[in-house]
């Protein structure tokens, strides 16, 4: 198959549901190396606004509206929204509800928490 810039792996394209007797599956990846996550977020509460040189990264929201700003968008997703954010791009999720939110955050590229570029941070990181 040869080298891949895992970095550009966006998975909901290749994500596929499988039924089973119990119930079913999702699969949004195989034999890739990531880094899995998941991300609790307090009410009132936000990550920074960040980017990343080495790695692309897959949210899906969990259990409740995550507020999330992507380069020059800004939206509310709702549990089982997909997001992908491509390496290089401008990101942060909050929490603007009254519940700890939760993000699964699948990160493809090299994982190092040192790439974190911030370009703003509410907690004068």
């Amino acid at each position: 198959m040869g080298e891949r810039d895992v970095t550009t792996l966006d998975p909901r394209p290749r994500a596929f549901v499988v039924e089973r007797p119990w119930g079913q599956f999702q699969q949004l990846v195989s034999n890739v190396p990531v880094t899995v996550k998941v991300i609790t977020v307090e009410p009132g509460h936000r990550l920074s606004l960040q980017r990343h040189g080495h790695r692309g990264e897959f949210w899906q929201v969990l259990d409740v509206p995550i507020d999330i700003w992507l380069d020059d968008e800004q939206w509310v997703a709702k549990p089982g929204d997909q997001v992908w954010v491509p390496c290089g791009s401008t990101h942060r999720i909050g929490n603007s509800g009254d519940t700890a939110g939760r993000l699964l955050e699948i990160a493809f590229g090299d994982f190092d928490e040192s790439d974190i570029e911030r370009l703003e941070d509410d907690y004068t990181r």
